[in-house]
């Protein structure tokens, strides 16, 4: 039996190219993925300084305007879904397991493969909720215009606040954990010393990113919506007479 998966493994495009589909694999993982989990996270985190630093963030995200579609399926929806699918063909044994290595813990590396397989059914959920393209199945229910409201808003159930936290931890492991067996994947920790000063680092990424996350859930929670909507709709006038101002500017320098 052992020699027949070995056999279909071999025999598979992904099992003639393990080399390479390893090495973009964690490589995903890590940009531009992991690198979207940070700005994500940290983006999140400015609800602590109040609903108008949030909006301020969300303002200049969505200022690509329609760009913006084009980077979330460039550089987020298509690399993570690579990322996606290739871990659940190793987890399911598509491809030799990657937990086999000397170096990885069982129960880390167990750890890595359940929080992978929560984070996904949280991004998910996630994108199901909040985004635009979830409008179609009852979710979409972030507004770029009202951005502490509306989120607040969709995450005050106890339930989904717990959820949130789960997902938020799970995210926050699968990627520092990660990054420490992405330095192994592409050599560059080999021995027992470097593996565990890597350790730590890793660690202490982990705990900023938790704590970024975990603290702008708690703050997003208590936010005051309908203060919230009035810091908006604040917000939103003066961005709307600065667009009046610049589209009559130009005339009114002609005619001077």
């Amino acid at each position: 039996m052992a020699a027949s998966t070995e056999q279909s493994q071999g025999s598979s495009f992904l099992g003639k190219h393990q080399f390479l589909v390893y090495r973009l694999f964690s490589l995903s993982g890590f940009i531009p993925v992991g690198a979207f989990v940070v700005v994500h996270l940290a983006t999140n985190a400015s609800i602590l300084a109040g609903p108008e630093a949030f909006q301020s963030r969300v303002d200049m995200i969505h200022g690509l305007g329609p760009l913006l579609p084009i980077v979330e399926w460039l550089f987020i929806f298509l690399p993570m879904i690579f990322h996606a699918s290739i871990g659940f063909v190793i987890i399911s044994g598509g491809l030799p397991n990657v937990g086999s290595y000397p170096y990885v813990g069982n129960v880390r590396y167990t750890l890595q493969r359940a929080t992978g397989m929560i984070a996904f059914a949280f991004i998910l959920w996630h994108i199901i909720q909040l985004h635009w393209m979830g409008a179609a199945l009852g979710g979409g229910a972030f507004d770029p215009h009202r951005a502490s409201s509306s989120a607040a808003t969709a995450i005050a159930p106890m339930l989904v606040g717990i959820l949130y936290a789960i997902g938020i931890v799970s995210v926050v492991f699968h990627f520092s954990n990660g990054l420490w067996t992405l330095g192994i994947t592409w050599g560059l920790w080999t021995s027992s010393a470097a593996m565990q000063r890597a350790s730590w680092a890793c660690l202490v990424i982990g705990l900023t990113l938790g704590t970024l996350g975990l603290g702008a859930l708690v703050a997003m929670r208590a936010v005051d919506v309908e203060q919230a909507k009035s810091i908006e709709e604040r917000m939103e006038q003066m961005h709307r007479d600065n667009s009046v101002e610049k589209t009559f500017l130009p005339t009114s320098k002609q005619g001077a």
